[in-house]
């Protein structure tokens, strides 16, 4: 997965200035974009849309909303951006609960540079390929919705790998007609087999080819 570090944000959520100052510095210093965030009701406050990769450094403790909070809030919300907790040392065991609630790392306070730099550097490349396979996803579901509810039926059973007689048997109509919403659905779904068309099928909803065949 290919990106550039000037592409990727890191949102760094403590209640430490001096702390979020450091990190700043060092996070620009290999070209990533750093936002910063007091608290975590103001990283929410501020969380947007975004397209790009990007990861949430966050401190475990804080007043008000906890980082375990945040989490559990940004979960709710279908946030799924990585986070990565700092916690000091007495902290390890909800750090560990942190990483079963699915946080992508955590490192320990006081941390070396690169112990940070390495932790983003894995929770933004998490990010980027998730976002790579979300339009992946999204391109396989926008081609398909170019076909007819006929050409949908044709699709399914041409992915299941049937002959065109028995999708004509199965549908209850001429195998010409099959073969010609076959075309149709080759040329609207951008593929040149019945192979490629089950991977993109399945792309766009992976339980798309459960479904036993339905026959006239």
């Amino acid at each position: 997965m290919n990106y550039q570090p000037e592409q990727c944000v890191v949102h760094v959520v403590d209640d430490d200035p001096a702390l979020r100052r450091s990190l700043r510095f060092l996070l620009e210093s290999v070209e990533w974009q750093v936002q910063l965030h007091a608290s975590a009701e103001e990283f929410l406050q501020a969380l947007g849309e975004s397209a790009q990769p990007a990861c949430v450094l966050l401190d475990i403790r804080m007043p008000a909303m906890s980082g375990l909070e945040l989490q559990q809030v940004l979960h709710e919300r279908g946030v799924a951006l990585p986070i990565v907790f700092m916690t000091g040392h007495a902290d390890v065991s909800m750090a560990v609960q942190a990483m079963k609630s699915g946080a992508a790392d955590f490192i320990e306070k006081p941390f070396k540079d690169q112990v940070v730099l390495d932790a983003v550097a894995a929770a933004v490349r998490r990010s980027a390929e998730a976002l790579h396979e979300q339009q992946v996803r999204d391109e396989a579901v926008r081609l398909l919705a170019s076909l007819s509810p006929r050409e949908r039926e044709v699709a399914k059973l041409v992915a299941l790998g049937q002959p065109n007689k028995v999708v004509a048997g199965a549908l209850g109509i001429s195998e010409k007609t099959v073969h010609i919403h076959r075309q149709h659905v080759m040329e609207k779904a951008g593929v040149s087999s019945a192979a490629e068309l089950a991977r993109l099928m399945l792309r766009a909803d992976p339980a798309a080819l459960d479904e036993p065949v339905r026959r006239a």
